[in-house]
């Protein structure tokens, strides 16, 4: 894969979709989109969800790159969000890897009981280190995604900065968005060189308020106007993240959206594939 990347998806777009048809369906349809690679979060991976993504490797060549699972599960419930914990998990996250020949596991988010204060957030980066260690035992790597707040500012530097320097097993998932939003620069990515091997590709952009704005609304809608995009659609400057994040070490791009305002999951990936193509990566499909 040299001077190249390989673009998927993050498939906690699809959640709706493999509900109602069936995680083999849902990447039988990616397949046909031109996507070969896929990241999975936000979905329950039961002994039949894996055979399904094994059946999709063998018969659709989908490369299964990383699966999601947090340290503590506070989400879990009827309406929650159905991941497995490394506390709780360990060694179903481990056999589900070893099933499907998948080398990355990623936490998809920080503990968020320990993202009140600096020094509680490192408390949670030396946990998140000492699981890195010992996945590594069972030739796995960890990998934690970064959101917003992990650039919050402390002795001069952003908290990420500090998860960087205080590990050494712990690689890094870093998300154009939250870049932008946490106020970094493609030039922040080159801190991880050799950290990093998957990247999120989620633009950013401005939406307006609607034409009947009732002044009580203001202050939540004010906000609301930050959204999420179609990569190509916002903006971020996608090919300078993407020339940061391949010099650095990524290896897989992967598109997310957290929310479509509108459209199906499946017409946004179009889009982002379209305008992906359009900036001259059609080969990394």
């Amino acid at each position: 894969m040299d001077g190249k990347g390989k673009i998927g998806v993050q498939m906690m777009m699809l959640k709706k979709e493999i509900r109602e048809h069936g995680m083999y369906e849902v990447l039988k349809k990616l397949t046909e989109m031109g996507f070969h690679a896929v990241e999975v979060s936000q979905i329950a991976t039961p002994p039949e969800v894996i055979e399904e993504m094994k059946r999709a490797q063998e018969e659709l060549g989908m490369e299964i790159v990383a699966l999601t699972a947090m340290i503590r599960n506070p989400f879990k419930g009827p309406n929650g969000i159905p991941m497995d914990s490394l506390e709780e998990d360990f060694d179903k996250i481990v056999a589900d890897c070893h099933a499907l020949g998948c080398k990355v596991v990623r936490l998809g988010m920080i503990d968020l009981s320990l993202a009140y204060s600096p020094q509680a957030m490192l408390q949670t980066c030396d946990e998140m280190e000492d699981y890195a260690r010992r996945l590594k035992e069972h030739g796995i790597d960890l990998y934690f995604h970064a959101h917003h707040f992990e650039y919050h500012r402390w002795q001069g530097k952003p908290m990420m900065s500090h998860f960087l320097e205080r590990t050494k097993a712990l690689g890094f998932e870093l998300d154009t968005h939250w870049l932008t939003r946490g106020g970094m620069t493609p030039e922040y990515v080159g801190r991880f060189k050799d950290r990093i091997l998957i990247f999120h590709l989620k633009d950013y952009r401005i939406g307006l308020l609607p034409q009947d704005l009732k002044m009580e609304e203001f202050g939540r809608l004010f906000w609301e106007v930050e959204q999420y995009a179609e990569v190509g659609e916002g903006a971020i400057d996608m090919p300078a993240y993407i020339r940061a994040g391949l010099d650095s070490g990524s290896r897989y791009f992967m598109i997310e959206q957290d929310e479509c305002y509108g459209r199906t999951a499946y017409e946004s990936l179009a889009i982002s594939r379209d305008n992906l193509i359009g900036m001259g990566y059609g080969d990394w499909f």
